[in-house]
């Protein structure tokens, strides 16, 4: 009978290596994958955990006096718009010209509210202002105040839609309107500064009163609103 095959029951030296290294490799790569696995798990539960805080944060909501100043981003608001139309007229129905303009005419003046343009360096929303300065100048009792174009377009449709269904005796006839004697005219400009955090905005309000009659401009104001705003920088 042969002889039995040198290192009968063992791997043969010239396989064994390669047999060692596969198995090597086998291990490394599944501790990989139990590394990966595990980093998974952890950013799946930290993800959890951020949704189910951001699930619980509930909206709280307070009723507040209509006068009370209330700032939360720093940028214009309804505040701004009232206390700059309280002063800016205040002052212009404090002026010469109203006093001489009644000695003249013997009657109040009738004011119209003209284009007041945004060239700040924001988005403001100017019915607010413009609705203030109407009603400062109306319940003033000082002055006549006629609605602006888009308002008078408006009235003027409705006026020629009479003419044609209602009564004789209730129609409102056609040009009949009154004049306007002065328009207040405006802008709203700003002026920022900033830096580190910290910035500071001016809000100038500038109006003019001009006579419709002549062009002349007999009155001139501005109103300015300085705001701080600090934003702390976010902390990890």
């Amino acid at each position: 009978m042969g002889k039995p095959a040198s290192g009968s029951g063992q791997l043969s030296t010239s396989v064994y290596p390669g047999m060692k290294r596969k198995i090597y490799s086998l291990r490394i790569d599944h501790c990989l994958r139990s590394i990966s696995l595990k980093r998974t798990k952890i950013i799946l539960v930290a993800a959890t955990a951020i949704f189910l805080s951001a699930g619980c944060v509930t909206t709280s909501v307070s009723r507040t006096a209509t006068d009370e100043v209330i700032d939360l981003s720093g940028r214009w608001n309804d505040t701004d718009a009232r206390l700059t139309a309280e002063v800016l007229i205040n002052d212009v129905l404090s002026r010469p010209w109203l006093l001489n303009f009644v000695e003249e005419e013997s009657t109040k003046p009738v004011v119209i509210i003209g284009s007041v343009r945004n060239k700040s360096s924001e988005h403001i929303d100017l019915l607010p202002l413009i609705k203030s300065f109407q009603m400062e100048l109306i319940n003033s009792g000082k002055v006549k105040f006629v609605a602006d174009a888009k308002a008078r377009e408006e009235i003027r449709s409705e006026r020629e839609d009479q003419q044609s269904n209602a009564s004789e005796d209730t129609a409102t006839k056609l040009a009949d309107e009154t004049g306007a004697d002065f328009m207040l005219q405006g802008v709203i400009t700003t002026t920022v500064d900033a830096v580190d955090g910290k910035r500071v905005v001016l809000y100038q309000t500038n109006l003019e009163l001009v006579d419709l009659r002549s062009n002349e401009i007999v009155w001139l104001g501005e109103k300015g609103i300085k705001k701080l705003v600090e934003q702390a920088k976010a902390s990890w």
